[in-house]
């Protein structure tokens, strides 16, 4: 783990990870009981990447995600309830019950609605950050995508047009070893997506160890500065790996055991900044207890919330359909 953090800003990250952890868990649980309907694209695993990177955003900053983005969502200030509601297709949730597991986002805090293509959200990531760029605004853009994305078309348009421009946006590749089922070894000619597919356009990139929400915080600190301040977009690579499947129905027979064993078991995000977060005695471990307890119970209210809450009216069905002027 690297240099440590202020006392109160470490404790907001843990409950910000511990609350992601904890939301997806009871989705995966709702969706396994048939209580939710839909698909899911789980981040488990991968909290430190969407904390670490987001933490120190503005709300006025825009944050554009994939078709992973429960983790992304929450960590830009989505609340748990309006997530819930969502995912029950309710009236409350943060798309009006439209958008589902995959279309989520809400942009009064920043959050880009989600999008499922991959790659997509790459050159609209690149389009806000020019339109604030243009209105001579200090605002930042951070964009998320897998590392099967970095071999699609559009990153590569994005990339240069970004570089060239100079924009004010990040690029985070979560690389969680996997395009869906396909190991990147048989994707991708270099192991390193960020330094080596930056370079060419002219951008900075760095690798850093995504089960280490330190290590990813500092790179962001780093970027989003250097974004803020004109200098353009960073690259920034998050070695992760996703708990679970692609999506609910897969059952990763694919990967190797020792593979699984190392990265949800000796190397979770959650489960080791608690450790130091103890060791750095932050907090007492009562406490500790006591603040997990209150996520938890946050998140179980949410559930039951959202299980009763009113499905939107037949008619919001022809709403935001097509532009009005």
């Amino acid at each position: 783990m690297s240099e440590f953090l202020p006392a109160e800003k470490a404790l907001g990250m843990y409950k910000m990870m511990y609350r992601i952890r904890k939301y997806e868990e009871s989705i995966y649980y709702l969706f396994l009981e048939g209580i939710m309907p839909g698909t899911i694209h789980q981040s488990t695993g991968q909290e430190a990447s969407a904390v670490g990177m987001l933490y120190d955003l503005r709300e006025d900053d825009w944050m554009a995600t994939s078709h992973r983005p429960a983790g992304h969502d929450l960590a830009k200030g989505i609340s748990v309830r309006a997530m819930m509601c969502e995912m029950f297709g309710k009236a409350e949730g943060c798309c009006g019950g439209k958008g589902g597991a995959m279309h989520t986002g809400d942009v009064s805090v920043g959050a880009m609605t989600a999008n499922a293509i991959v790659g997509g959200n790459l050159p609209i990531a690149a389009g806000a950050a020019l339109a604030f760029k243009m209105r001579k605004k200090d605002n930042v853009v951070v964009c998320f995508f897998g590392d099967g994305a970095s071999n699609e078309g559009a990153y590569h348009e994005t990339m240069n047009a970004a570089g060239l421009w100079k924009l004010p946006v990040v690029y985070v590749c979560e690389n969680n070893l996997y395009s869906a089922n396909t190991s990147i070894s048989l994707t991708c000619c270099q192991e390193d997506v960020a330094a080596g597919r930056a370079a060419v356009y002219g951008i900075p990139s760095e690798v850093v160890d995504g089960s280490d929400v330190v290590a990813v915080n500092k790179a962001a600190t780093k970027a989003i500065a250097r974004a803020r301040a004109g200098e353009g977009p960073t690259v920034i690579e998050v070695k992760t790996y996703r708990h679970g499947g692609h999506s609910r129905n897969d059952a990763c027979g694919y990967r190797p055991k020792n593979e699984e064993e190392l990265w949800i078991h000796q190397r979770d995000p959650v489960k080791n900044f608690r450790t130091v977060i103890l060791e750095n005695e932050v907090v007492s471990e009562e406490t500790l207890c006591e603040v997990e307890a209150e996520i938890e119970q946050e998140i179980d209210d949410a559930v039951e919330y959202a299980k009763n809450a009113p499905l939107p009216a037949d008619e919001d069905a022809l709403q935001h359909v097509f532009w009005e002027g």
